[in-house]
C-alpha cells in the first residue's frame, strides 16, 4: 500500500493528545514524513432542537484548543513542515478518513469514559478498528502495563511456549 508523506496526530487538547503529538514529531523523519494533526468538533447533538448552533463559537474554540496543544507540545520550537486541520465531524469517523494513505495515525488515549481501567477509549478504539493504516495510541496516565501476559506465562511477562 503507499502511503503519503505524513503521520495524523488526532488532538483534543488533554494530556495524551500532546503526547501523542510530541511522539508523532520524534516518529516522523523515520518514516520519511511530515506531521499532520487533526481536531475534530461537532455541534453536540444533545443540543440538537433545543438551542440555535452557533457553529462560529464551537469552531473558534476548537481552533484554540489546537493552537494550545500546539503550543504545550512544542513551545516556539515546533518542528518545521507541521501541517493542521479544523475538521468538523464526529472524531472517530474523521480521523480515520484524515488517517487514509497515511504512514501512520497517533492518537492519545484520552480515558475520560464511564469504564475505568479500559485500555483504548472509544476514539482510540475507532481508530485503531478501522484505519487502513497503523495506529498508535499513546497512554499517559501511568496506570497501564508496559508488556502484556500472554497466555498461560504464569504472570512473569515471559511468552507461553
Amino acid at each position: 500500500m503507499a502511503t503519503e508523506g505524513k503521520v495524523v496526530v488526532g488532538v483534543d487538547g488533554s494530556e495524551s493528545s500532546v503526547q501523542a503529538l510530541r511522539l508523532a514529531a520524534r516518529l516522523a523523519p523515520a518514516l520519511d514524513a511530515r506531521v499532520h494533526v487533526v481536531a475534530c468538533w461537532d455541534f453536540p447533538q444533545m443540543y440538537a432542537g433545543y438551542v440555535p448552533p452557533d457553529f462560529a463559537a464551537f469552531e473558534t474554540a476548537a481552533a484554540k484548543m489546537l493552537s494550545e496543544t500546539l503550543d504545550k507540545a512544542f513551545g516556539p520550537d515546533a518542528p518545521e513542515g507541521i501541517t493542521q486541520d479544523l475538521i468538523r465531524g464526529p472524531a472517530p469517523a474523521k480521523l480515520v478518513e484524515a488517517g487514509a494513505g497515511a504512514a501512520m495515525l497517533v492518537v492519545g488515549r484520552r480515558g475520560h469514559g464511564g469504564f475505568l481501567g479500559m485500555h483504548l477509549g472509544s476514539v482510540s478504539s475507532a481508530c485503531v478498528s478501522h484505519a487502513a493504516c497503523p495506529v498508535l495510541v499513546v497512554h499517559t496516565d501511568g496506570n497501564h502495563r508496559t508488556h502484556h501476559l500472554w497466555k498461560g506465562s504464569k504472570g512473569r511477562g515471559e511468552p507461553a511456549a
